[in-house]
């Protein structure tokens, strides 16, 4: 079954009060899940990882096989593509963790996508932070 994710992760300063927020649906759009949580405080990249995490750990409970997964974060993205280099050690941990995840996987999509293509999972985490 293939996955559709959105995330995001934002934090009220840099570091400061953080959230995530996602979606998963399946192929036709339909909401399977979602994720809206503080998550304290740390960094917008952080979050962004964290977001991811949560998602992916929700879509194996869910029987994902394949995912496509969608974030605004031209960062996390361009590293899980191999296209930066992890220089954070902070985020180091949490791409190894996103790796073993996506290894549970039979195919994997990571596509950035402009913020305003993002807004749900955008308003999931914003919410938590009311």
């Amino acid at each position: 079954m293939k996955l559709i994710i959105n995330t995001d992760g934002l934090s009220k300063g840099n570091p400061g009060t953080a959230a995530i927020g996602g979606t998963i649906k399946d192929e036709r759009g339909k909401i399977l899940a979602t994720i809206s949580k503080r998550i304290g405080i740390t960094t917008n990249n952080v979050a962004e990882y964290q977001a991811l995490i949560a998602a992916l750990q929700k879509a194996i409970k869910l029987g994902g096989t394949r995912v496509e997964i969608r974030a605004d974060s031209e960062l996390m993205i361009r590293q899980l593509n191999g296209r930066y280099k992890i220089r954070s050690a902070g985020l180091r941990p949490l791409y190894l963790e996103v790796g073993k995840l996506l290894g549970q996987f039979e195919a994997v999509s990571l596509k950035h996508i402009p913020r305003e293509l993002n807004t749900e999972a955008d308003k999931l985490a914003n919410d938590s932070l009311k």
